[in-house]
């Protein structure tokens, strides 16, 4: 049985509460982090103003990179996952050796 959980997340610095399940929860929190990233760089464009009119903008071109990729034969998400894997294992093996060194330093 699939258990229901809350997600309290911030886009565009406003809250939104929701519903998923534990199994849906990293790849929802991993799309919140890419709308969020989309929707600064429109914003950050300085082009529109507004968080509906960003939204909107964000919406349709996060669709077009979509149907793109759909019509390039479609996105192999394994792919994806594995590569997302590599890099947080280059960046915990950077964190650690940045521990390592500011360790040194303190002592």
């Amino acid at each position: 049985m699939n258990k229901d959980t809350v997600l309290n997340v911030i886009v565009m610095e406003q809250e939104f509460r929701i519903h998923c399940s534990e199994e849906e929860r990293e790849d929802l929190l991993l799309a919140i982090s890419c709308l969020n990233k989309k929707m600064e760089e429109i914003k950050s464009a300085g082009k529109i103003a507004g968080t509906e009119q960003i939204a909107i903008a964000a919406a349709i071109s996060i669709t077009r990179e979509l149907l793109s990729i759909r019509s390039q034969g479609g996105f192999d998400m394994n792919e994806f996952k594995r590569r997302i894997e590599l890099l947080e294992s280059k960046v915990s093996d950077a964190l650690a050796g940045i521990r390592t060194i500011l360790k040194n330093k303190i002592e």
